[in-house]
């Protein structure tokens, strides 16, 4: 009865885990989250002129909104601007939110080539208002 006991004990352990891995959010979130720790221990091959710094979640519409504009950035302003995103609902990313005193999410923490912030805005953040942001640090 015992070893039936623990035989049903570990199955159950190992099917939560089957569904907690497999599931799709988390398979994004553990993707972002190995992408977020390689790009941490890499050495920087240049110093951005402004880390543009958001933090959000994978799943809040408002944050994936702001995706193709964070791309974008850093598309577009490659060598001048870094961009890091940080999802509030990983324990990396609850961590970051308490390090930035995040209220709401996405907030986006604006950082000088010094690693200072000298600007932050809460909630969606359209383009051309994040780009007159980079400009305010020298960003060409």
């Amino acid at each position: 009865m015992a070893l039936r006991s623990k035989t049903m004990g570990v199955l159950a352990l190992l099917a939560v885990f089957t569904l907690i891995f497999f599931s799709a959010d988390c398979g994004k979130v553990l993707a972002q989250d190995k992408t977020s720790k390689s790009t941490a221990q890499r050495p920087s091959v240049f110093k951005p002129l402004v880390t543009f710094v958001e933090i959000g979640a994978a799943s809040c519409i408002p944050c994936k909104m702001m995706q193709p504009i964070m791309k974008a950035v850093e598309e577009e302003y490659k060598g001048q601007v870094k961009v890091v995103f940080h999802d509030v609902w990983t324990p990396k990313g609850k961590d970051d939110a308490m390090k930035y005193n995040i209220r709401v999410i996405p907030t986006q923490v604006f950082l000088d080539k010094d690693g200072k912030e000298y600007f932050r805005h809460e909630g969606y953040f359209p383009k051309e208002d994040v780009v007159k942001v980079l400009k305010m640090q020298g960003v060409k």
